[in-house]
């Protein structure tokens, strides 16, 4: 395999190497200790019980956590957000998404990022609210209370995600395939009986017609033919396999020109896409889909 590294790719792959065991950024000494404490999803499996669940659409957005006095993204950054989005809020913390609506996902992370906020990118952008942490109780008690603090607010740009009982079986699925097809991220499956429970959740699960998944990117692969000169191919290390196996692959497909002229970095994240995997724990049909924005903000 022909891989091109200069000196400085070298040296990020070698301690990429030498870490492989835990891959993530180190937090920096003004991080420590301040991410959020956030109720994670799981992957929808056979367990789960949709009988009394209720469903939601999966905002494809930039989470956000209010703490009370300041949003947050789940990485625990200050998110520099216009005085007027976040004017009258309450002093309790809201859990939910920033979002640009369906496909804007590049339009939402790029707002969020900006220190000097834009007015005209806010403006644009939705909280999409899916729970109170500090409410207590179970999940349908919180979601009532939710929606009386968002109506209270008399605030546009700040929704409470709707929700309705979950449906099950060949139902379930043609709500999925439908709500996809309108360009949803996919659904959001949550036990009316879940408390919220900061880490991954088996009270909360994401329902989607395929798996996403983050990478680290190691190298650029050169680009043969009609790509010549480009590049083919990203070599990516992904830590999801069973027991947290650590998989390399090429991550090609998925990449438009302009992303193979100027590619992610390398030691950047990458999300990418996949259906199953193969008998060695690979994801297969692996396809890039954006800079995992996520993993750094």
């Amino acid at each position: 395999m022909n891989i091109v590294f200069s000196a400085r790719r070298r040296a990020a792959v070698q301690w990429l190497s030498a870490s492989a065991v835990a891959i993530c950024w180190p937090a920096s000494p003004a991080r420590a200790g301040s991410r959020p404490a956030l109720m994670l999803a799981t992957d929808h499996g056979p367990a789960f019980d949709s009988s009394g669940a209720m469903v939601s659409e999966k905002y494809d957005g930039v989470r956000a956590y209010w703490d009370g006095a300041q949003l947050l993204t789940r990485g625990g950054n200050p998110i520099a957000a216009p005085a007027w989005f976040t004017a009258g809020w309450p002093a309790t913390p809201l859990d939910g998404e920033l979002w640009a609506g369906r496909g804007r996902f590049a339009a939402a992370v790029s707002t969020v990022r900006q220190e000097n906020p834009d007015d005209a990118g806010w403006r644009a952008l939705r909280y999409m609210v899916f729970d109170l942490p500090a409410q207590g109780g179970r999940f349908d008690a919180r979601y009532a209370a939710l929606q009386n603090t968002v109506q209270a607010l008399q605030q546009a740009w700040i929704v409470a995600v709707p929700q309705s009982p979950a449906p099950s079986g060949a139902a379930l699925q043609t709500l999925l395939t439908r709500t996809s097809l309108d360009g949803a991220e996919g659904l959001m499956l949550h036990q009316s009986s879940a408390v919220y429970q900061p880490g991954r959740s088996a009270g909360i699960v994401k329902l989607k017609l395929s798996q996403d998944a983050e990478a680290r990117v190691l190298a650029h692969v050169p680009g043969q033919g009609r790509l010549q000169g480009r590049t083919g191919a990203l070599w990516v290390e992904w830590q999801g396999g069973e027991g947290g196996t650590v998989h390399r692959f090429k991550l090609g497909s998925g990449l438009t020109d302009a992303e193979r002229d100027s590619p992610p970095a390398v030691g950047s994240w990458v999300t990418f896409r996949f259906r199953g995997h193969t008998a060695q724990g690979v994801p297969r049909f692996a396809t890039y889909l954006r800079p995992a924005a996520g993993i750094d903000l």
